[in-house]
């Protein structure tokens, strides 16, 4: 599955707040209980890279993941550039 954080903010009393989740959903002001507001913005964190000594390690979200992302190890790459680079390619393909 795709992992995004997702921002809200209640239009009922101000609250923004963030959540994390296996989709682009609606969810409830934590503050007042409002419901059904949807995310101002969604970062999408399906992949991860990070720098590791001479290594850049890059993690995927499970495809199973509904409640965490299970993240896992996909590939290693020897450069931040290159590691983005493999993201974009596997971020174009990710639902084939």
């Amino acid at each position: 599955m795709a992992w995004y954080r997702n921002h809200y903010h209640c239009g009922d009393c101000g609250t923004d707040w963030e959540d994390e989740w296996s989709c682009c959903c609606d969810d409830e002001c934590p503050e007042c209980g409002s419901g059904d507001w949807s995310p101002t913005k969604s970062d999408n964190l399906t992949f991860q890279i990070e720098e590791d000594g001479e290594a850049v390690i890059i993690r995927m979200s499970s495809r199973n993941a509904e409640h965490t992302p299970n993240y896992a190890e996909v590939a290693i790459a020897l450069s931040v550039s290159s590691a983005e680079a493999y993201v974009n390619m596997r971020a174009a393909t990710y639902w084939d």
